[in-house]
């Protein structure tokens, strides 16, 4: 947990200096740092989602193995959230082609 905070606040220094190099000093052919932001961004979204899409799975497969008999309950639940978290890598797909000339 430890590690996850000193990473946390790495990040959130690194997202504060980040105005500083955006000064203009004379250098005409900056960098775009859009393609490196969309592909973490994405990166993350997607991982997340995998993520959640296999512990939903394997909730619902626990799920059935305790009760076969609510199968098609819990068939449509989990479709129903697979959906829903795929949208989100889609929405997140979308952004990136959007803002990413």
């Amino acid at each position: 947990m430890r590690k996850l905070q000193y990473a946390f606040m790495t990040l959130a220094a690194l997202f504060m200096a980040s105005p500083a190099f955006a000064q203009a000093s004379g250098v005409s052919a900056a960098p775009s740092w859009v393609p490196i932001g969309a592909g973490i961004g994405m990166a993350i979204a997607s991982g997340l989602c995998g993520l959640g899409q296999g512990r939903a799975t394997a909730s619902a497969t626990e799920a059935l193995a305790r009760n076969p008999g609510a199968r098609a309950g819990i068939l449509t639940m989990l479709l129903l959230g697979l959906a829903f978290m795929e949208s989100l890598a889609l929405f997140t797909l979308l952004i990136v082609f959007a803002k990413v000339k």
